[in-house]
């Protein structure tokens, strides 16, 4: 499909894991002439709708937009296993330099869930990685991960990480469980529209989406140690990073000290008027975030 800016959207599936069979959805958007790439990683309870407002715009200031769903998520298979951040890493990169054939480093982006998922990427792919932008979510490994875990108010990440207890409660109301998340944490109340709610819940009311979700979460602490390991051995990212988040969140004020933990040169920019839900809430200012951070990083 071309859209009313030239810019060519393009949907697909791509076996991504030979030996287990796994296909990735993605969605792909390219301007006439590309001339850098940037991956988009969604988080939960979402899928690569997430970036429905920031793909034409990004593609007009000249990237081809990668938007993978992840492993377990949209219209990506969701196997019983593999949903550790290291192997999902390994989808991603198969999808971008082996299915699609983009051959230059990429910027990643990553937003809550998505964002643990982007780190490993960079941990385990280190020089096919230009930037990476953290946005939303505590990351494995760091002390504030740790410490994010044992409030009272994190009591997802325990709750999916038991996935029979959560699967078995949240059959047959995951509209209701999704809306939830949103109605919590949006500060913004008319950038999600009920249509948008429609997709999102109708994506996990798949067979099999919120055990992958919950396997997804239930893996973050394995996630954690293989951060550890890579940090110990090969060192601290030292590419751009970009630590990020709605200002109106109460926790964003540790998103920076979060990424100095991980990375060696951290920019700290929060996005005001913003909740949890950044490219959805505040799309223009997102998109302008980003672009600005990442040809600095490219200089």
């Amino acid at each position: 499909m071309i859209t009313a800016h030239g810019v060519d959207v393009h949907h697909g599936r791509a076996l991504v894991d030979a030996a287990e069979s796994v296909r990735i959805g993605y969605t792909v958007a390219t301007p006439a002439e590309p001339t850098k790439t940037v991956v988009l990683l969604h988080g939960a309870p979402q899928t690569r709708y997430e970036w429905r407002k920031v793909m034409v715009p990004l593609a007009l200031a000249g990237y081809r937009v990668v938007m993978p769903d992840y492993r377990g998520a949209g219209a990506s298979d969701k196997p019983r296993g593999g949903y550790d951040k290291w192997t999902m890493a390994g989808d991603i990169h198969s999808l971008v330099r082996g299915a699609l054939g983009v051959q230059e480093p990429v910027s990643l982006v990553g937003h809550d869930l998505g964002s643990t998922l982007a780190l490993s990427f960079a941990l385990r792919y280190r020089d096919d990685v230009v930037s990476a932008t953290f946005m939303e979510a505590p990351l494995p490994g760091t002390d504030y991960y740790q410490r994010r875990m044992a409030q009272k108010s994190a009591w997802q990440f325990s709750f999916h990480a038991n996935p029979d207890v959560a699967v078995y409660l949240v059959h047959g109301r995951e509209r209701w469980y999704v809306t939830r998340f949103f109605d919590e944490l949006t500060y913004q109340p008319d950038a999600i529209s009920g249509d948008d709610l429609d997709v999102y819940a109708r994506a996990y009311e798949a067979p099999g989406a919120i055990r992958a979700m919950c396997e997804v979460y239930r893996e973050l602490d394995r996630d954690a140690e293989d951060n550890r390991a890579a940090l110990r051995d090969h060192g601290k990212l030292t590419i751009p990073v970009l630590a990020s988040g709605g200002a109106a969140n109460p926790l964003a004020e540790n998103f920076r000290s979060m990424c100095d933990e991980v990375a060696d040169a951290v920019t700290g920019r929060l996005v005001p008027d913003c909740g949890h839900w950044v490219a959805e809430e505040q799309p223009e200012y997102f998109t302008t975030m980003f672009c600005e951070f990442d040809a600095a990083a490219r200089m």
